[in-house]
């Protein structure tokens, strides 16, 4: 794929024929789909963050993560959703070259901190349910630790490329940047292989070791407590429930785009379509959707104040304790020592 005076306002992301990647209709088709995820998401996002102002019950320390998530998704729904909703309708890139490394930087920031923060959280859980410190009382200290070292861990591996080692650009079709992952220079491919490694496949190790961990514990209970009707088990398949959903959505979002970029990094020659190099774009920016849904709306202490503030006081959910899953798990465990 060429580029030719790719970041004018008279020009488009060109293809090896000279025509843009996709038709009129095409581009218009995709900036509906990216409005159908980003608008929904915004509105997710941002209740989110005002009900936790609001609400003084919300504002525990096992929650700062899932409120620090929902700004991350909103910056990212805010800075990369909005702008590929406008791009897409014009068809190119009209920001400029500037404008895309600035686009690049900032929706990296916001979704790898996302990606951390979801981490974080398998993390935090992990340690309140198993205890593998002994008892030990998570504190607002702790929660707000792990929320520095997320945006710290995501601005550490996004700078970068504002300083020479990789950078920023055009992806896809045309309509948005992020790292490069074509560039077969060796500083830029030094850079995505750690990218890679440090953002990508770490966060997910964590996660599922976390996650490994918590489902062997509960596996424990489940085994030595006498509940009447089988509470503990039916208790313990709804959160294996829970995690299974978290790792696939994980996995649904981000798994296409890291893939993608490996294969073009170590396939340097391999062709594809720019609207199939743009499907994994989507699917990431797709988890600001997903997240708060799964992480925070399914959790009845959030949706006790969220569900009404969108609903204008309405609330059509049906109460249920066996929901809170991971975040009411602690009770149950307490009596029992780390295995």
């Amino acid at each position: 794929m060429q580029q030719v005076d790719i970041y004018s306002n008279a020009s488009a992301y060109l293809g090896a024929n000279g025509e843009p990647p996709l038709s009129r209709t095409g581009f218009i088709i995709l900036a509906i789909i990216m409005a159908a995820f980003t608008v929904p998401a915004i509105v997710l996002n941002a209740t989110v963050i005002i009900v936790s102002l609001m609400h003084k019950q919300l504002r525990q320390p096992l929650n700062y993560a899932l409120v620090n998530m929902a700004v991350a998704d909103l910056g990212t729904a805010m800075t990369g959703g909005l702008l590929s909703v406008v791009n897409n309708a014009q068809g190119y890139f009209s920001l400029g070259r500037t404008g895309c490394v600035m686009e690049g930087f900032a929706v990296s920031l916001f979704g790898i901190t996302s990606l951390c923060t979801v981490a974080l959280i398998a993390v935090e859980r992990m340690f309140v349910v198993c205890k593998p410190l002994g008892q030990i009382t998570f504190q607002r200290k702790h929660a707000a630790a792990g929320i520095l070292l997320s945006w710290l861990w995501s601005l550490t591996w996004n700078l970068p490329p504002l300083f020479g080692w990789g950078r920023y650009e055009l992806e896809g079709v045309g309509t948005s940047c992020a790292p490069d992952w074509h560039n077969r220079d060796p500083r830029n491919v030094s850079y995505i292989l750690s990218y890679f490694a440090v953002c990508f496949a770490f966060p997910f190790l964590v996660i599922l070791g976390s996650y490994s961990k918590l489902m062997w514990t509960l596996h424990q209970v489940s085994r030595m407590a006498c509940v009447e009707g089988g509470a503990a088990a039916k208790g313990e398949m709804k959160v294996a429930s829970m995690v299974i959903l978290m790792v696939l959505t994980f996995l649904i979002s981000w798994l296409p785009y890291a893939g993608l970029a490996m294969l073009v990094v170590f396939s340097p020659s391999v062709k594809i379509h720019p609207l199939v190099g743009t499907v994994p774009v989507y699917l990431a920016k797709s988890s600001t959707l997903y997240n708060p849904i799964i992480y925070i709306y399914l959790n009845k202490q959030f949706r006790k104040y969220a569900v009404p503030f969108l609903l204008c006081g309405a609330d059509p959910w049906v109460e249920d304790e066996a929901s809170e899953a991971l975040t009411t798990v602690e009770p149950a465990v307490s009596k029992v020592s780390p295995s």
